[in-house]
């Protein structure tokens, strides 16, 4: 999670430094990032189902 959230956290600074320079994102539009999100979470889906499912169960 640590990985996570250092990664955010550089984005979010590289992102405020190309707006305080008034320069274009080279950064995939946001309906491809969107995208990309549902595709991670329909990769973690089930075994985050099977899990709950063990955790209710047991």
């Amino acid at each position: 999670m640590k990985a996570y959230l250092i990664s955010l956290a550089a984005g979010v600074a590289v992102g405020l430094l190309y707006s305080v320079a008034h320069v274009k994102s080279p950064a995939p539009p946001t309906v491809a990032l969107v995208g990309l999100l549902g595709m991670l979470a329909g990769e973690n889906a089930i075994p985050f189902i099977r899990a709950c499912m063990v955790h209710l169960a047991g």
